[in-house]
């Protein structure tokens, strides 16, 4: 049961999925404000559908995955799963997910999850084999899980509000990518996957990474300015975690080529994600006590 269990965590990339989850939740408590437990199950079911779609990635990318040292011992490449149960498992994810989702909140949040899954299966998948820069329209699959807890919550698609919490999430997964391409670059090749290291230096790319993480640190200091945060105090902390993830990252400037600074950076711009999603739950929760 336990090696089950395992296969399973690996297939549906659970810290990922968990973390898209948790921005579901985050735009359902920048609408309403409180911690509910109506909000519980439109997250299970975001939850299952994002478990779906990556478990379906995983029997997408199996032939390429068995080339990357980084991916060669998946479930799939490594024989531990046949791809025909892989598909089965899949399917009762989105199946169930779906239907979880519908029925704790509303066509419109079904659409939306539906939207994410087809996006990052069936357009951003393909793409990464034919464009190096695929994860600029892929990083949609980012902005949509707020949106999602947003409207499951009640909320206008279209609120300005919500638009600067989905800019902030497709804005950060690029240089969150390409900080992770920085690491895995030799993988994706011998893979066959055109990278921006074929057409840039690895200090280039740093210094291009590091300009996308500027640009993620300035929107989120977008988020206040449209009424999304409103203690002074929540906004002092977002600048001061902006501020200290600007400077840390000038490292990566300095040592592009040393492992360490890349995985620096990379554990900063989750922990600067992280930080944006607890400051505006507290805000929305504290301002409607």
């Amino acid at each position: 049961m336990v090696k089950q269990l395992q296969i399973l965590s690996e297939l549906t990339k659970i810290r990922i999925t968990v973390f898209v989850s948790l921005t579901t939740v985050l735009g359902y408590i920048s609408f309403t404000g409180v911690f509910s437990t109506k909000m519980i199950l439109p997250t299970i079911g975001i939850l299952l559908l994002a478990c779906g779609s990556a478990v379906l990635n995983h029997y997408q990318e199996r032939n390429t995955d068995a080339l990357m040292r980084r991916t060669q011992n998946r479930p799939l490449p490594s024989g531990k799963i046949e791809p025909g149960m892989v598909v089965i498992i899949s399917s009762i994810f989105v199946i169930i997910g779906s239907v979880v989702l519908y029925l704790s909140s509303n066509f419109i949040s079904l659409l939306l999850g539906l939207l994410n899954l087809f996006w990052y299966n069936l357009v951003y998948t393909p793409l990464k084999k034919v464009t190096p820069l695929a994860i600029v329209p892929g990083s949609l699959v980012g902005a949509i899980p707020p949106m999602v807890g947003w409207t499951a919550a009640g909320g206008y698609l279209f609120d300005p509000q919500i638009l600067v919490l989905a800019f902030f999430f497709f804005i950060w997964q690029i240089p969150h990518f390409w900080l992770l391409l920085l690491n895995i670059a030799d993988d994706y090749l011998k893979a066959g996957f055109p990278t921006l290291t074929q057409l840039f230096k690895p200090d280039q790319l740093a210094r291009i990474t590091f300009v996308w993480i500027l640009a993620t640190i300035v929107s989120a200091f977008l988020i206040p300015f449209f009424g999304v945060i409103e203690l002074p105090l929540i906004n002092y902390c977002l600048v001061a975690s902006g501020v200290w993830f600007g400077i840390n990252s000038i490292k990566l400037i300095k040592n592009s080529k040393e492992r360490l600074s890349i995985n620096f950076a990379f554990r900063n711009i989750n922990l600067f994600a992280l930080s944006v999603v607890l400051l505006v739950s507290i805000d929305k929760v504290i301002t409607n006590i």
